[in-house]
């Protein structure tokens, strides 16, 4: 969890070292037809993960 919390942290310091902003990517609109694609496919997935436990639970 702490190497998680960590990677998470020097990703940030990376981004804006390059100078981007979460803030700006997260509010325009590409950003965020981005991450509703995004929630979308990992929603199939894991529809798709449910019921692949489910066969095998038989």
């Amino acid at each position: 969890m702490f190497s998680l919390i960590l990677w998470v942290f020097i990703l940030i310091l990376g981004l804006s070292f390059f100078g981007i902003s979460l803030q700006a990517i997260i509010s325009s609109p590409a950003g965020q037809a981005n991450f509703a694609y995004l929630f979308h496919l990992l929603s199939i997935g894991w529809d798709w993960i449910l019921v692949v436990i489910k066969q095998f639970k038989v």
